[in-house]
């Protein structure tokens, strides 16, 4: 497809947009509010798609973002808020700005010197902190992630590996204290420093943490149910049978796998 063809599919969708908005009583009845989830729900099934590396689903899964962000422009619009030029002319300019490396005569080494002025450049721009930027409705896990992603760009970070997994083993050794103590509070706050130090340890070896534990997921779900087809083909429930069982044949599909 040409670029003019390319140009008129963006025309297109703003049009069906309009005509939706005037005629079709579902997307008269939308508000920011009410698209709010189901463009959360669009965007987990975008991870999806990802982690699957299915392109195709990245490409129709893409698209229905896309509607998304004609949507709520067409909404603003409506509110005479902005419309969809001012979203695309703002993130061009924002593009340029933090890209000084391209756009004017900053020059940089590597990656991590392109972070770190992306960081100082978005507080010129009145961020009160490096860490002002990671959104508050973030899934935990991928939250932490960007925590220690952005604190890096400023120092705070450790050197070398070695020093990551002594912290994961000084934080191992407090959760084994307060377990002793039955204190459930302080069970649960030092649990949490032990997932946001093997976050970190995952981050320094560059695993996406959040794609290797929904890879356990997939795995484990696959080998339960193969477990228990196995156990209950002749209709015994799997309770019925012992953990060294349910173990055996979990090990026998493991190792054919």
């Amino acid at each position: 497809m040409d670029q003019l063809n390319y140009a008129r599919s963006f025309d297109r969708i703003k049009e069906i947009m309009d005509e939706l908005r005037e005629k079709c009583p579902w997307d008269k009845k939308q508000t920011i509010a009410s698209l709010r989830q189901l463009t959360i729900e669009e965007m987990y099934e975008l991870v999806d798609a990802i982690t699957n590396e299915d392109w195709k689903g990245v490409q129709e899964e893409l698209g229905d973002l896309l509607l998304h962000i004609v949507f709520y422009a067409k909404i603003a619009q409506e509110q005479k808020q902005f419309d969809l030029g001012d979203v695309i002319e703002q993130v061009c300019n924002k593009l340029v700005f933090r890209h000084p490396h391209i756009y004017s005569f900053t020059k940089v080494q590597n990656e991590d010197d392109v972070k770190r002025n992306w960081e100082k450049l978005k507080l010129k721009e009145g961020k009160k902190s490096v860490l002002s930027g990671v959104p508050l409705s973030l899934p935990a896990m991928t939250k932490a992630l960007r925590l220690q992603e952005k604190a890096k760009q400023v120092g705070f970070e450790w050197k070398v590996l070695s020093d990551v997994k002594l912290k994961i083993e000084e934080e191992l050794q407090e959760l084994d204290e307060v377990v002793k103590s039955n204190d459930q509070e302080a069970m649960e706050a030092e649990f949490g420093d032990v997932l946001f130090s093997m976050i970190n340890y995952a981050r320094y070896l560059n695993i996406d943490p959040e794609n290797a534990l929904e890879r356990t997921n997939k795995k484990f779900k696959s080998r339960f149910m193969q477990m228990e087809a196995q156990l209950t083909e002749d209709g015994k429930g799997l309770n019925e049978f012992t953990l060294q069982e349910m173990d055996q044949v979990w090990n026998e599909i493991k190792m054919n796998e």
